[in-house]
């Protein structure tokens, strides 16, 4: 597996993880909470998307 690829897998897992949780505080404990959760995935995302194409160029 390729640096690159640990990275992307890396990002990918840490998303998925991210939105478990949000899902599980959502129906478990709070709403707002998991709402707040919620918009760390996009996020996540978009910092994975930057930190690859960063790598791609060089």
């Amino acid at each position: 597996m390729t640096p690159f690829h640990r990275v992307k897998l890396a990002f990918m897992v840490a998303a998925f993880l991210s939105f478990v949780l949000s899902v599980s505080l959502w129906f478990l404990v709070d709403r707002e909470l998991g709402l707040f959760v919620g918009l760390w995935v996009p996020a996540i995302h978009s910092l994975g998307t930057l930190v690859l194409v960063g790598e791609d160029r060089t």
